[in-house]
């Protein structure tokens, strides 16, 4: 049954604002405000290739391979297991880290400075011991050099394979060296700048990583045990399921995670293409008519 226009603008928008309040928070629409319409320069034009990635819907897959990626240093895994609180707090997490790719992929210079100044702040104070006795800190250069490199290529992975406009080989290596500038405001010594650079990047740092208990217990709340409600479960079920299967082969393995591929092929891949337009559709409403910007 084809439902009336009206009806339908109506389901549109209600389903893009419950999308929009779980990703931003309930300061979302003040943040929003803030940083589309504060008058400014900013770090990234309206035709830069960060613009194009962070504001697609094809994030919503690449943030959960960023995360199973991500947990696979040991280092990382206990700042986070330590000091992030992803269990208690989750929705909480998503959400500050969320504004704050807003806010330097679309804010004012000033306010993407001010981002950037707290995030180091943060940083400073998480430190501590692995189980195993090794010491970490969360603003070691080389540690967020790997988080860096491993959520680029989460992004960019999606964007090309989920993304509503893909971008040329040009543009992937436009939005490394986007991306790349704010790595070094944050503390990343000689970020990678382009794909050449970015697989080599991660090469480097395959022989620090591994799946620790901690990182394992990690992909299963994130995979199997989300706070959500029964509703949302099916379709963040097809998002978990896509984020899987997007990791590289060697990054499934160490975490153990099944795959299948004529069925990621075959049902995982248009289900993942199908969901990222649904979240497309529903949250084109609410976005600001000048960027493609999801929060």
């Amino acid at each position: 049954m084809n439902l009336p226009a009206p009806a339908l603008d109506r389901l549109r928008e209600q389903i893009g604002r419950g999308l929009f309040a779980r990703v931003a928070g309930p300061s979302g629409p003040q943040n929003r405000a803030r940083i589309h319409n504060t008058p400014g320069p900013r770090w990234f034009g309206p035709d830069r290739p960060i613009r194009t990635v962070h504001g697609d819907a094809s994030m919503f897959i690449g943030g959960l391979s960023a995360l199973l990626l991500q947990s696979l240093h040991p280092l990382a895994m206990a700042a986070v297991t330590g000091h992030s609180g992803y269990r208690g707090d989750p929705w909480g997490r998503l959400q500050r880290t969320s504004t704050f790719l807003s806010v330097t992929t679309y804010g004012t210079a000033d306010d993407a400075e001010q981002a950037v100044a707290r995030v180091r702040a943060v940083h400073e104070g998480v430190r501590g011991v692995t189980a195993d006795g090794q010491p970490y800190r969360a603003g070691d250069p080389h540690l967020l050099g790997w988080v860096h490199a491993a959520e680029v290529d989460s992004f960019l992975r999606a964007h090309q394979r989920y993304g509503a406009h893909p971008l040329d080989g040009a543009g992937c290596d436009g939005y490394l060296a986007d991306t790349a500038r704010v790595a070094v405001a944050l503390g990343v010594t000689d970020p990678p700048r382009d794909q050449a650079e970015l697989a080599a990047r991660l090469a480097a740092y395959r022989p620090e990583l591994r799946a620790t208990r901690e990182a394992r217990e990690a992909a299963r709340f994130i995979l199997l045990r989300p706070p959500l409600p029964g509703a949302a479960r099916g379709p963040y079920a097809v998002l978990a399921a896509n984020a899987v299967g997007m990791l590289p082969p060697w990054a499934r393995d160490l975490l153990g995670l099944p795959y299948a591929p004529l069925l990621d092929r075959a049902c995982v891949r248009p289900a993942g293409h199908a969901l990222t337009g649904g979240i497309r559709w529903a949250m084109r409403p609410l976005r600001q008519a000048h960027t493609p910007d999801p929060a």
